[in-house]
């Protein structure tokens, strides 16, 4: 059975780097295709008061000002308590995009300072926090 685990990992492993989205991220890592993001919405958000048990859905949008497309290659809550999403195709040049949210508020009383890291194709910074606050109050 080790064979056959050890087979299905290098057949799985070939397929994986033939793929369009493998390729995608290869060009994401090479420089030469690193672009400019813009954050349309503030980075850092503010949701107010929620009651214990809600799951409010948090969105940031951006916009490609440069020249390359945008590769968004990961997008992770800091935590397991917020499950981030990003886009799944790259952004082209002046296109926009949105990294949305979940907050899951159950077992969270107080307030929760949180953030989601986003890695990106551009330059000068790969990685981009953006941050949400939220008051979770019993229900």
């Amino acid at each position: 059975m080790v064979a056959c685990n050890n087979s299905d990992s290098k057949s799985s492993a070939t397929t994986e780097s033939t793929t369009p989205a493998a390729n995608t991220t290869e060009n994401a890592t090479d420089t030469a295709n690193y672009t400019t993001i813009e954050w349309l919405d503030s980075t850092h958000q503010d949701l107010g008061k929620i009651k214990e048990g809600q799951t409010p859905e948090i969105t940031w949008k951006f916009r490609n000002v440069g020249d390359k497309p945008l590769v968004v290659l990961n997008a992770q809550g800091t935590c397991g308590c917020t499950v981030a999403e990003k886009p799944e195709q790259p952004v082209a040049p002046g296109e926009e995009g949105i990294i949305k949210a979940k907050f899951s508020s159950q077992g969270r009383l107080g307030v929760n300072d949180k953030q989601v890291i986003v890695t990106t194709n551009t330059k000068g910074n790969t990685a981009h926090y953006l941050n949400f606050k939220v008051e979770v109050q019993k229900q």
